[in-house]
């Protein structure tokens, strides 16, 4: 065989073998074209119903302009948030979570009253993982009055619920199918209301909402699932409880909970992404403290606390949310009447230091939240009715408005799922 016959017969064979690529290069790039094609969602939880039978020390009774769940598709370039529609209730779904599969989601319903007892619910809903509809699956009672907060055990195979009114923690399991059957335990808060006057607290402040009665606020695990922890605001306290994940059920650690200053009001925490150090912020003193965590035994120890206001603020000032930032640099706090985020850096001991506070351009903050990336931080303003996107600068943590907004009757609470994103 001579050389042109050789440079012949690698053409053909090189053509050949092209042509059989070419249509799986076609249909690799269709199938990425269409996975770019899914949007990024979220999906804000809002008071949609007046609360008709609460104490009279509820300050921020909402008038319910909400409209159930609203969903919206996030333009992944500038944050702007365009409706993609509303799954209607008129019970207050006012907090949501996410399944790790991106399949299910779950709302507690704030003032539904159900049963004889009167209890709020909880309810699934599927995912439709084309372009994010919601399809009710079932409900079931939230164990106590009032559910606030629903957050899901790394198992995947429970909620963890605290009902505010009630004074109570639950947990539900999750059914093969997605469905929440009757709650595994309740725990009910008991003890020594805390004073009204919060130790802690600005100058001249009044701030006065959680101490009359037992309030739980916020309920989760920690990382290893291992332990549960939720706050009380009534009582000052963090309680910390073993978790069974064969039972669903809890019992008291030891010990089984760490103390806030009198008055303080825990709210939220949130976990520092490296596990040990946990961070707490108190409604009505308008304070963060910095706990070591033990993974080990489940113990708390608290080391630092700061306030989350300038230090000229004088006055009445109820925070609410608190973030740390996905890179674990950096920590967020909400003021409610003083209507700001305060930008906290977090030291190599993890100890915080005030870097900013932003105007959250709308009233009474009530929760902010991440998108999936951390370039964006959405505010929802739950008086002014609208949610506020930011810009995040990551390396000074600063927040820069964006000049957007997104119209939202009473918004609560905001979670996101990447519909381009393989679970």
């Amino acid at each position: 065989m001579n050389l042109t016959d050789q440079s012949r017969r690698s053409f053909l064979t090189t053509s050949l073998a092209m042509a059989g690529t070419i249509p799986l290069v076609a249909n690799l790039a269709q199938a990425g074209t269409q996975a770019a094609e899914k949007p990024l969602m979220a999906y804000v939880g809002t008071f949609s119903s007046p609360l008709q039978d609460v104490l009279d020390t509820q300050v921020d009774l909402p008038p319910g302009n909400g409209r159930g769940i609203h969903l919206f598709e996030i333009n992944r370039e500038t944050g702007a948030m365009t409706p993609a529609g509303i799954q209607r209730m008129g019970n207050s779904p006012s907090c949501l979570a996410v399944n790790a599969a991106g399949t299910r989601l779950y709302s507690t319903n704030e003032t539904d009253r159900v049963g004889q007892e009167k209890h709020g619910s909880v309810s699934a809903f599927a995912i439709n993982r084309e372009h994010g509809s919601l399809t009710p699956i079932n409900k079931v009672s939230s164990g106590g009055d009032g559910p606030t907060y629903v957050s899901i055990h790394p198992s995947g195979r429970y909620l963890l619920i605290a009902n505010y009114f009630g004074g109570s923690v639950s947990v539900l399991p999750i059914l093969e199918d997605g469905r929440l059957g009757e709650a595994t335990d309740v725990k009910n808060d008991s003890g020594k209301i805390g004073p009204t006057i919060a130790q802690n607290a600005p100058e001249g402040s009044f701030a006065f909402s959680g101490h009359d009665h037992t309030h739980a606020h916020m309920i989760q695990a920690d990382p290893s699932g291992r332990f549960v922890l939720h706050v009380d605001l009534g009582l000052d306290k963090i309680y910390i409880w073993k978790f069974d994940e064969k039972t669903g059920k809890l019992t008291p650690n030891d010990p089984p909970s760490v103390s806030l200053p009198p008055g303080d009001g825990p709210r939220h925490f949130h976990f520092h992404p490296n596990g040990r150090w946990f961070y707490s912020i108190q409604e009505e003193g308008s304070t963060l403290v910095l706990f070591d965590y033990d993974p080990k035994a489940g113990t708390l120890t608290s080391r630092q606390t700061i306030s989350t206001l300038p230090a000229s603020f004088k006055g009445s000032n109820f925070c609410s949310e608190i973030l740390v930032s996905p890179d674990g640099k950096f920590v967020y706090a909400g003021n409610r009447l003083h209507d700001s985020i305060g930008v906290f850096a977090v030291g190599p001991q993890g100890e915080l230091t005030w870097v900013a506070d932003e105007w959250t351009r709308g009233n009474y903050p009530r929760s902010f939240s991440f998108d999936p990336t951390g370039e964006f931080l959405y505010c929802g303003n739950q008086r002014a009715d609208n949610i506020a996107i930011f810009k995040v600068d990551r390396h000074t943590g600063k927040l820069t408005f964006t000049d957007q907004y997104a119209a939202v009757g009473n918004p609560s609470h905001l979670v996101f799922l990447d519909l381009a994103k393989k679970q």
